[in-house]
């Protein structure tokens, strides 16, 4: 059993939903990402998402549009992502790590290469945005070949029709886009959610994430109530924004400022 598949046994048999906080990659720097990686589990994350730092991702609103270029600017590289899963996996064999980002920067690494590499520093899933179905042998015969996850992205406006195609050769967790937009923009209203997730529930039985407007700890709360996971991203970096110096430069306040929020977040999940 894969650590993703683990873990959504492991929550539902304790009868509650998953916290999966996001974190860029070297934003806006590699020490201070590695300190916030390493200190998500205990805050109460049960999966995490890392981003890929990439120039022009296009599905993504100015808050992660802004770290990504920070990430970038604080040398983010594949390899470098890669190595920073490989430093936590040296304290932490338990929690599923999902990397989320663009095919380009994987292609220029090299599908099968990157694929054998992220196994091997310990990666458990991979959300490619701009991945479709039907390109999807670029990448899924790599992934499946060294055990990891490709997790799907389902849009609002994902009909019946398109639903299965979306969803063939995926593993791990669904990832529904509760909005139709880019992250960070909109929220979408319980009502939605709830005629969405069953509509979802009978065209997989994998773990459903919700995930794009998802903020607060009411909304985390929310969103476990009707699915089995929530993702929360924009709101995690603009407090870390928020803590940056003049210059852009992490301070004293920028890890514990993130991980208190994860905490915050995880008592709702957990209550």
């Amino acid at each position: 059993m894969s650590r993703i598949a683990a873990r959504f046994a492991e929550l539902k048999s304790q009868g509650r939903g998953a916290l999966i906080p996001y974190l860029e990659a070297f934003d806006p720097d590699l020490e201070t990402s590695r300190a916030i990686l390493r200190g998500m589990p205990a805050a109460g994350a049960d999966l995490i998402e890392i981003g890929m730092p990439f120039s022009d991702p296009m599905a993504d609103g100015p808050t992660i549009q802004a770290a990504a270029i920070r990430g970038l600017k604080g040398g983010a590289t594949l390899r470098g992502t890669l190595a920073l899963v490989t430093d936590f996996r040296t304290e932490n064999q338990q929690t599923p790590i999902i990397l989320m980002g663009y095919l380009n920067p994987i292609l220029s690494y090299g599908p099968q290469a990157f694929c054998e590499d992220a196994a091997r520093a310990g990666v458990d899933g991979l959300i490619i945005v701009d991945l479709p179905p039907e390109e999807a042998d670029l990448l899924l015969p790599f992934a499946q070949g060294n055990a990891i996850d490709i997790i799907r992205l389902v849009a609002p406006t994902t009909d019946d029709a398109r639903l299965p195609h979306v969803l063939a050769g995926s593993s791990g967790f669904v990832y529904y886009i509760s909005i139709a937009g880019i992250t960070g923009t909109g929220t979408a209203s319980r009502e939605h959610l709830a005629a969405a997730i069953p509509r979802l529930r009978a065209a997989t039985t994998l773990p459903i994430a919700i995930g794009f407007g998802i903020r607060t700890g009411d909304q985390v709360a929310g969103a476990v109530a009707i699915a089995d996971a929530a993702v929360v991203a924009s709101s995690l970096i603009n407090i870390l924004a928020g803590t940056l110096d003049g210059q852009g430069k992490a301070t004293a306040l920028t890890v514990d400022a993130v991980l208190n929020e994860v905490k915050a977040l995880a008592a709702r999940v957990k209550g």
